[in-house]
């Protein structure tokens, strides 16, 4: 309402930033190459009034990541130029939830000034289920909400080990090594069990990862007392041994995931368009970002093509005035016939 931009203008301003990574400074610029001059104040308010109008579409997919009982969360930082009482140099961050049932994922960004603990149980509140976070202490109290049961991410326990690797000699392998090995086993088992149900791959998991396990728990009770734990190999046996029972989790059930890769994988077109537009002026345009990328990475993970999806959704806007209209646009309710021919 009250503004001179058609749908599809928006839907390609939005897909350009989100997408493609294009600050509005430089979508204002190819906007006055073609005799359209639009000033990057005016896209901006476009942005923010164009995510608030989304709204219900995220709200929708909320229910469907909280209806499912696995969730993967990671976050990272984000600069808000204009925060109440906070410095323009201060570091905010994006959260980024990942779940939703098989068929139906959803990617979830959310914007808070804080890293605290108080984020994730607000995004959580009232939800149980599997939780898949790396070890950072903002994920503890949630850790204690009845339901809620923490898994720990072997690609975070892995990356210690090799850290510790790289402090030995060119061509010198060392006791980092053999934990590399030992969780490279665990990795091949998982890729072939990739294409099995969810009974096979957790027989498969109880008959040959719960063995690994077992070996590399034995090895780590040896070798732990020997190590100083100030050393960087002191360190990842230390974050080992206390990551254990969240590391060993998933053997429990079989569509429990290994690691946190998924939701390193959703925030990272987050983190390359960081690079490009490197901060958000306000805080209404760092939730606006946070939406927008929910829906973008949404609608990708889904295979839905993000412009022809956007075209489809701001078009019917407009029209949708109950439950059921806004349910027909989720990505997973359209198909490509639908968003072709719209």
């Amino acid at each position: 309402p009250k503004s001179n931009a058609s749908n599809d203008l928006l839907a390609m301003l939005l897909v350009t930033k989100y997408v493609d990574g294009l600050p509005l400074a430089r979508f204002e610029y190819v906007l006055a190459r073609a005799g359209v001059l639009v000033p990057r104040q005016t896209l901006a308010r476009w942005v923010i009034g164009t995510a608030q109008a989304l709204q219900p579409i995220a709200n929708l997919m909320r229910d469907v990541l909280l209806g499912h009982d696995v969730i993967h969360m990671d976050e990272t930082p984000v600069q808000v130029l204009k925060e109440p009482g906070r410095a323009a140099t201060s570091k905010s961050q994006m959260w980024v939830q990942r779940g939703g049932p098989p068929g139906r994922p959803v990617i979830l960004f959310e914007y808070d000034p804080s890293r605290a603990q108080a984020v994730p149980l607000r995004l959580l509140e009232g939800w149980k289920g599997h939780l898949m976070a790396d070890g950072l202490e903002s994920y503890g109290a949630i850790s204690f909400c009845e339901g809620v049961t923490r898994l720990g991410c072997w690609v975070h326990a892995r990356r210690r080990f090799v850290d510790a690797g790289k402090v030995l000699p060119a061509g010198k392998r060392g006791r980092a090594h053999e934990a590399l090995a030992q969780i490279g086993k665990l990795y091949a088992i998982e890729k072939e069990a990739r294409e099995l149900n969810d009974a096979q791959r957790l027989a498969l998991r109880q008959s040959r990862s719960r063995a690994v396990l077992d070996e590399l728990r034995r090895w780590l009770d040896q070798l732990l007392p020997t190590v100083p734990p100030t050393s960087v190999l002191g360190g990842a046996l230390g974050y080992l041994h206390r990551q254990w029972p969240r590391l060993t989790r998933y053997l429990e059930r079989g569509d429990l995931p290994i690691d946190n890769n998924p939701a390193e994988n959703a925030i990272r077109p987050f983190v390359v368009g960081r690079k490009a537009w490197l901060f958000s002026d306000t805080q209404a345009g760092a939730r606006a970002s946070a939406l927008l990328y929910s829906l973008v990475e949404t609608a990708k993970a889904n295979n839905v093509e993000p412009y022809l999806w956007l075209r489809h959704v701001l078009r019917a806007l407009p029209t949708a005035t109950t439950v059921e209209h806004f349910e027909a646009l989720l990505p997973w309710n359209l198909n490509a016939e639908q968003l072709i021919t719209a």
